[in-house]
């Protein structure tokens, strides 16, 4: 796998995510509690968009702790990530791509 590969997975994951949590027919939908809570739907589209920001903030600084660039809770440091085939990624490409991935002009 990639670096650009691995990074799309954290993209997917968020799409994923967001679009489960906020579709009315999947098992971890919160619409119907969202609306329960007399939320309308210009509010709930507003609560989308900030869960949308809080994954991509999420998701971006793992990639960045994973890399070195960032800490992940108190810790800082590098790790080694390896693909099942025993391919590893290359170390210190991930922050540009992350960044590129999800703030980029096509996120």
């Amino acid at each position: 796998m990639t670096n650009e590969e691995f990074i799309n997975e954290f993209k997917i994951l968020k799409h994923q995510l967001i679009e489960s949590y906020f579709s009315s027919d999947t098992d971890i939908s919160r619409i119907k509690g969202l609306k329960d809570a007399g939320l309308s739907e210009e509010q709930i589209v507003l609560v989308r968009n900030l869960a949308g920001e809080i994954l991509t903030d999420a998701l971006y600084t793992i990639l960045l702790g994973l890399d070195g660039c960032a800490s992940i809770g108190e810790k800082q440091t590098e790790f080694k990530i390896e693909d099942e085939d025993g391919n590893i990624l290359a170390g210190g490409d991930l922050e540009s791509l992350a960044w590129e991935t999800f703030h980029g002009s096509n996120t």
